[in-house]
């Protein structure tokens, strides 16, 4: 007696790239805007992120956050800094346009000054000479 059962299933990438195999239907997954998001706001969700980590105590500190994410304390800091930044900066930080082609129209370098002053009203004065041709 010859059975056959019928069952859709689909693969999942697991951890190390090790494929997975589901019962089920696939995840929907809607259509895809085009372009890229800019790194700057990768980049400022991460600060928010591993700030999270942090205060949650699921890391230690941001030294070890360097060493999980195999960059250097230095450039954690620049990306942490981000946080200096005034909260609406952050958000149009985080809500930029998509990069259709080319470069992105900000990038984190040019960044750093604004969030190097201590005055909120003093970044929204860089933020807007830095923003104004681009966004």
């Amino acid at each position: 007696m010859n059975v056959t059962i019928e069952s859709e299933v689909h693969f999942t990438v697991g951890r190390c790239g090790q494929r997975n195999l589901q019962e089920g239907a696939p995840p929907s997954q809607g259509p895809t805007e085009p372009g890229s998001i800019p790194r700057v706001s990768k980049l400022m969700a991460l600060a928010i992120r591993f700030e999270l980590l942090v205060r949650e105590s699921k890391v230690r500190d941001f030294a070890e956050l360097a060493r999980l994410g195999r960059v250097t304390r230095a450039r954690l800091s620049q990306i942490m800094n981000l946080l200096n930044l005034a909260p609406d900066i952050q958000e149009k930080l985080l809500f930029l346009p998509r990069t259709i082609s080319g470069r992105d129209p900000i990038n984190e370098r040019e960044i750093r000054p604004v969030a190097a002053a201590i005055d909120w009203r003093q970044q929204r004065i860089l933020w807007d000479r830095l923003a104004a041709p681009s966004v």
